[in-house]
């Protein structure tokens, strides 16, 4: 038997539970998150549907630790991926300890944002904090209008917000009073996970994200959701010195038609190189270790409406 601890001061029991934000795209919960947690975990993208799985972000205090859960974008469904997405999203929303709805200051709550407070509306028991976004971006005057506009919102739609704050998460101040207002929301626990812990993503599933916002960028309009990255095998190369240890990273990067083969390829095989360096540093930095990235394009025609190619790509 270890030696055994002893509290001495009569601190308040331990909280620990699940948190996620919801909002339409661009409205800063990838960069909460990030901001909240400290480090670069969830993708941040102006699309909707970039992020594709649950990323958590872990929040660690002495007295709490928060989890949380990256849900994909909520949106009216028009493809079989699109509606597997939205009940992910329901049911991840009715199994969290609190919500927190963001609103982007700079922007008038449009249709967008009364969709997902409608869906809202219907998720009864879990608490619901209204976050506005962006606070950087306004004046008090325009700041105080979105305030009670949010208000406004939740009493038409009978939802009884939990806590109205806004935050800038450029500022670090409002971020962990952020966090201190989430903390009492949490159930009585121990740690649910490691302090060291700060996402219980597989790597390998981190790495495709990074390949694949790379892969977008630049060619989001003519393929806005028409890649998925599988990482097929990530292995540390063989007889390599301890200190200088290289990881082998293969990945696909599947789309739905030929004619999409050559903008992602560029001429000359330009673009896939540029996709390669960029996601490799990112990468590299998310691992910490020297990174050998090879790429190849494959073709999965209409991947997003045939549920077996669903399947082996993850979803």
């Amino acid at each position: 038997m270890g030696a055994m601890s002893v509290r001495t001061e009569s601190s308040a029991a331990h909280r620990a539970g699940f948190a996620c934000f919801v909002g339409r795209p661009n409205a800063g919960k990838s960069t909460l998150t990030n901001a909240l947690v400290g480090t670069k975990v969830a993708i941040t993208s102006n699309r909707p549907q970039t992020t594709r799985h649950t990323v958590r972000g872990i929040v660690h205090r002495p007295e709490a630790q928060l989890v949380l859960v990256d849900t994909p974008g909520l949106h009216k469904p028009r493809t079989l991926l699109g509606e597997r997405l939205n009940d992910v999203v329901r049911t991840t929303w009715s199994e969290v300890d609190v919500i927190g709805f963001c609103l982007p200051a700079d922007q008038k709550i449009g249709p967008g944002d009364r969709y997902i407070a409608g869906e809202l509306a219907g998720i009864k028991k879990t608490p619901k904090i209204a976050i506005v976004t962006k606070t950087d971006l306004v004046d008090s005057k325009a700041l105080a209008t979105q305030l009670i506009a949010i208000d406004q919102l939740g009493k038409e739609l009978g939802i009884e917000w939990a806590e109205i704050i806004p935050v800038s998460a450029v500022g670090d101040a409002q971020v962990s009073l952020l966090a201190d207002l989430l903390v009492p929301m949490l159930p009585e626990s121990p740690p649910l996970y490691p302090e060291g812990d700060l996402t219980d993503e597989p790597e390998q599933v981190m790495v495709a994200e990074l390949i694949r916002e790379a892969a977008l960028e630049g060619v989001r309009d003519e393929l806005p959701h028409s890649i998925a990255v599988v990482v097929e095998e990530m292995l540390p190369r063989e007889d390599r010195p301890a200190d200088k240890p290289l990881l082998d990273i293969h990945a696909n990067v599947y789309i739905e038609r030929p004619s999409q083969k050559g903008i992602i390829i560029g001429p000359k095989g330009k673009r896939l190189k540029e996709v390669g360096m960029k996601s490799r540093k990112h990468i590299e930095a998310l691992l910490g270790t020297p990174v050998f990235l090879d790429l190849h394009v494959k073709v999965a025609k209409d991947w997003q409406r045939d549920p077996k190619q669903l399947r082996k790509l993850g979803f």
